[in-house]
């Protein structure tokens, strides 16, 4: 069986310059998320940081890439890179993973088409309970998953939350505070496919949690791309000029 080719990407800022996200994620958050994709027979890692030339995301890299997972919060990627994630998404059909304030950043914006802006949040010291309602009983996310499955502490985000309304909605998250918030989005944007899943705030340990690593797992096999006998890259170079009829006109 052919492996996804899986980049995780992380700023790796939180770790370096907070102790409290150190003690939970010595070695970053991607590294975390990598050691349990590794586990995956049909799996082949790598992980990015922002401090790497071109933020570990060059064209050789981003050409090696089927899906990337993306964690960022603290600091913005520069526009060339933007654009290029952009461009491999929309024109080449790489999956893009969205982890929690991952969604905030320029190329995302540029591919939604909102501010992403628009949210209820705080964030408690010890956090509080996330319950993760299934809302797409069907879909290949939630397989393995039960009706619903909780993190006892995490930030809290609530609608009205500015997203475009999901092409696939998969969860939607209730706290203890009363907020609600569609906490796990499929979109479909040119030829690739996007998942946005909302926890993962730095100073808790939900990436450690059984039913977060399963969804992970489950978004990357549903975004890796399809596999087409179609050459898009080549019929857009062709096809600048105006096509010819494909049925005889009489």
């Amino acid at each position: 069986m052919e492996k996804i080719r899986v980049t995780v990407w992380n700023e790796y800022l939180s770790e370096k310059r907070l102790p409290e996200v150190a003690k939970i994620y010595p070695q970053g958050i991607h590294t975390t998320i990598a050691e349990f994709l590794r586990k995956q027979s049909n799996f082949k890692v790598q992980t990015a940081t922002r401090d790497e030339p071109e933020h570990g995301l060059t064209e050789e890299v981003l050409n090696s890439t089927d899906v990337l997972v993306y964690w960022g919060h603290m600091a913005p990627i520069s526009d060339a890179v933007a654009d290029r994630i952009y461009r491999h998404v929309t024109e080449d059909g790489m999956g893009l993973i969205l982890l929690h304030s991952g969604v905030w950043t320029t190329f995302v914006r540029a591919l939604l088409g909102t501010t992403l802006k628009c949210l209820r949040w705080r964030c408690p010291k010890d956090g509080e309970k996330e319950r993760l309602w299934v809302v797409a009983r069907s879909h290949p996310i939630v397989e393995g998953i039960g009706e619903y499955f909780e993190l006892e502490h995490e930030e809290v985000h609530g609608e009205p939350f500015d997203i475009p309304s999901p092409d696939e909605l998969v969860f939607i998250s209730w706290f203890q505070g009363g907020e609600i918030i569609r906490s796990g989005c499929c979109f479909y944007r040119g030829l690739g496919k996007i998942f946005y899943f909302r926890p993962g705030h730095e100073t808790f340990q939900s990436f450690y949690d059984p039913n977060v690593q399963r969804v992970i797992c489950n978004s990357i096999r549903w975004a890796s791309p399809v596999k087409r006998t179609f050459d898009y890259q080549r019929w857009k170079k062709d096809n600048n000029a105006p096509t010819e009829p494909l049925e005889k006109i009489y």
